[in-house]
């Protein structure tokens, strides 16, 4: 078999690899966005009731609704959520999305129409305990009114600066969420008021690396979005971007002094309709009590 020629071989490797960049392109532009993956976590608590022992929770986030990119990997997602029947759907912001153009509060305004369509779909989730959401930076910077009424319309409770108690079997835990960090005012000495002090308490806070600050308070879980995983994350580099408030916990399961920390990336995308080894997630998050945990 003939050698091939430097300029044949070129030519091969230029196809090659435009080839390549065409089927990633494909992948991280159509096929990765609306691939929701189900991410399943167990999260062991040390002031978890036993009675408490194996209670799902299902994290969704992130959503940022258009009728082109974001509703297939919502419907999704509803759809599989519904079908594992989860304890608690928690739904930790970002419905919207607030454009960078150059008349800020008139699109930022605008920016809410998007929540209608989205309640409309993320109130088709059930569970026993409730669909529980906080708001995220860009649906505080949009209309946030706007944004409580209709998620509240479908039944979906937001939950500012504030805690509620969920009980069964004679034992309760409690459920907080503190308003936007970096465009609300939160208040964790507000949420947290009047929860007995050796209650279990998860959190419901956009962004991540505000656990920080939580650490210092009595809560055993806390549950966040806002990163997106950075959308893109490269092999051996991982997310070349990162937003405020995420770089320090951008994706997964951490522990920060006593508390217990999980950040999911999102089902939407933001300023540009693409992932790349970093697909839309759905988390299950069932709650373990350790032995000798009260009950």
């Amino acid at each position: 078999m003939p050698l091939l020629s430097r300029r044949k071989f070129l030519q091969v490797t230029a196809a090659v690899a435009v080839t390549g960049g065409l089927a990633i392109s494909a992948d991280a532009g159509i096929l990765e966005p609306n691939r929701p993956q189900l991410v399943r976590v167990e999260v062991p608590l040390a002031r978890l009731p036993a009675a408490w022992d194996g209670f799902t929770i299902a994290q969704l986030s992130d959503f940022h609704y258009d009728d082109d990119f974001s509703v297939v990997p919502i419907r999704r997602a509803v759809e599989v959520v519904n079908r594992l029947r989860p304890d608690l759907v928690a739904v930790t912001g970002d419905f919207v999305t607030v454009p960078y153009l150059s008349d800020y509060l008139h699109n930022a305004k605008q920016a809410a129409s998007a929540v209608e369509p989205c309640a409309r779909l993320l109130g088709q989730l059930r569970a026993p305990f409730g669909v529980q959401a906080v708001l995220g930076n860009h649906d505080v910077a949009s209309d946030p009114a706007r944004v409580v009424e209709a998620l509240q319309s479908q039944g979906i409770h937001v939950l500012r600066n504030r805690s509620l108690p969920l009980e069964q079997a004679g034992t309760r835990i409690w459920l907080g969420g503190v308003d936007d960090v970096i465009e609300g005012r939160p208040d964790l000495d507000a949420t947290l008021k009047g929860i007995p002090p050796n209650e279990a308490v998860v959190l419901l806070a956009h962004e991540p690396d505000f656990a920080d600050r939580v650490t210092r308070y009595p809560v055993d879980l806390q549950l966040s979005g806002h990163s997106h995983g950075g959308q893109v994350r490269l092999p051996l580099v991982g997310a070349p971007f990162l937003p405020d408030l995420a770089q320090k916990y951008p994706w997964g399961m951490r522990r920060i002094g006593p508390l217990t920390l999980y950040t999911n990336i999102g089902l939407g995308t933001i300023r540009i309709a693409i992932r790349f080894n970093c697909p839309p997630e759905i988390t299950l998050l069932t709650l373990r009590a350790i032995a000798g945990t009260r009950s």
